[in-house]
């Protein structure tokens, strides 16, 4: 259960990140407020909503790879887990060395 609220939230995040990304202007959108534009009296204050996104979109960004590295922590565990259940050899035991053919009396033989 708990997998799946963070994989819920992970998706929120990446969607958040994506529509920040695309909202923000770019750095040659502002060049108008030197020349009087008027955009000095936004909402945001004079640099209008540049710092604040700046901001939001990084503390998106911050939480996106911590929900990111969380399942994959998890996804490792819970893969362990289920080859230990089924006994799968090549997950929990390590593999042995076979040497298919022998000069001497042409036998096979696995090396321990």
């Amino acid at each position: 259960m708990g997998i799946q609220i963070i994989l819920i939230f992970h998706v929120f995040m990446a969607v958040c990140l994506i529509g920040l990304v695309l909202i923000q202007q770019g750095k040659g959108a502002t060049a108008g407020v030197a020349f009087g534009s008027g955009a000095s009296g936004t909402v945001f204050g004079s640099r209008g909503s540049r710092g604040f996104l700046y901001k939001l979109t990084g503390f998106f960004a911050v939480a996106f790879f911590v929900t990111s590295i969380t399942l994959t922590y998890f996804a490792s565990h819970s893969a362990k887990d289920a080859a230990e259940e089924a006994d799968i050899p090549g997950l929990t035991a390590p593999v042995t060395q076979v040497h298919l053919a022998d000069p001497g009396n042409g036998s096979i033989k696995p090396e321990i």
